[in-house]
C-alpha cells in the first residue's frame, strides 16, 4: 500500500494580509498548514496504521512550504517530497496539477492520493480534479468516511457528502479523493515526531526530475492583487426617553433621508 497526501502552507485565516504597492501580497509570518490538509494527512497516517505500507507527504512550492512537510512527518508519514523550481513560481491550477501528477507517476506505486477539501488561501478545489484528470484516475470528492478499502483487491468504498445528504460510492484503485473534516480527528505532532521530522531528508524534485521536457505553460496569468476599498460611513445613535420615542425619531430620520 502506498498513500500520498498533498499539502501546502496557507495564510492563517485570522491573520492580517497586506497588498503591497506592486500588486503582490505580503502574508507576513502567518503561514500555517492548510487547515483542510490536517484531516487529509491524518487519514493517510490512519490508513498506514491499519494496512501497513507507506505514507508520503508531498507539496509543490518553495521553502516556505517545508513546515507543512515536517508536520506530515511529525504525525507519522514515512517520507516527504517537495516539488519546486523557479519556473513554477507563476503556476496556475493546471500547471500545479501537472506537477503533482508527474510526481505521482515518478513515485510509481501509488494506490491512493488524498487532498484536503480545498485550499484556504484561494478557496478552490479545481486543482484536485485536474490532478485526477491528468492521472486518468477516478476522483471522489467530499469524502466524509472511508467505509472499506482493499488494497489487494484494488477497491475502495466511501461516503461522500452531498447537498442533500450522504452518498455511498465505490471505485477501483488507484484513485484520488478529497476529504472533509467529518472524516477524523486530526493528529498532532509529538515531541519525538517533531525531532524526527527536523532530522529527515526531504528531496526537492525539479522539472527534469519529474520526467518533463519543459515546465508546463500556464493558461491563466495572475496580474495583481488589489486591497479591498476602505469602507466609510457614520453612525448616529438615536436618543429618546422611551422605545416609542426612539422609534418615532428613527422614522422621522428615515423620511428625511428619503429612505421611506
Amino acid at each position: 500500500m502506498h498513500v500520498v497526501v498533498i499539502t501546502k502552507n496557507t495564510p492563517d485565516t485570522a491573520a492580517a494580509v497586506t497588498v503591497k504597492d506592486d500588486g503582490t501580497v505580503d502574508w507576513g509570518d502567518s503561514l500555517v498548514v492548510n487547515p483542510w490538509d490536517e484531516y487529509a494527512i491524518t487519514e493517510a497516517v490512519l490508513l498506514k496504521g491499519s494496512h501497513g505500507g507507506t505514507a508520503t507527504v508531498l507539496t509543490v512550492g518553495g521553502p516556505e512550504h517545508q513546515e507543512a512537510l515536517k508536520h506530515g512527518l511529525a504525525i507519522g508519514c514515512d517520507q516527504a517530497i517537495r516539488v519546486w523550481e523557479s519556473a513554477l513560481a507563476r503556476a496556475d491550477s493546471l500547471v500545479y496539477a501537472e506537477a503533482v501528477a508527474a510526481a505521482i507517476r515518478k513515485l510509481g506505486d501509488v494506490d491512493l492520493v488524498i487532498f484536503g477539501r480545498e485550499l484556504a488561501d484561494i478557496a478552490t478545489d479545481q486543482h484536485i480534479y485536474q490532478v485526477a484528470r491528468r492521472l486518468g484516475w477516478t476522483m471522489l470528492g467530499y469524502v466524509a468516511r472511508i467505509e472499506a478499502v482493499d488494497f489487494a483487491a484494488r477497491t475502495i468504498r466511501v461516503d461522500r457528502l452531498t447537498e442533500h445528504g450522504t452518498q455511498t460510492v465505490s471505485s477501483k484503485l488507484p484513485a484520488v479523493i478529497s476529504v472533509v473534516k467529518d472524516i477524523n480527528e486530526p493528529k498532532y505532532p509529538t515531541f519525538i515526531g517533531i525531532r524526527k521530522a527536523a532530522k529527515a531528508e526531504m528531496p526537492v524534485w525539479g522539472i527534469s526530475d519529474l520526467g518533463l521536457d519543459a515546465p508546463p505553460r500556464p493558461q491563466v496569468r495572475q496580474v495583481q492583487y488589489k486591497p479591498l476599498p476602505v469602507r466609510e460611513g457614520a453612525v448616529e445613535i438615536i436618543e429618546g426617553a422611551s422605545a416609542q420615542e426612539k422609534a418615532a425619531r428613527l422614522v422621522d430620520k428615515l423620511i428625511e433621508e428619503k429612505v421611506l
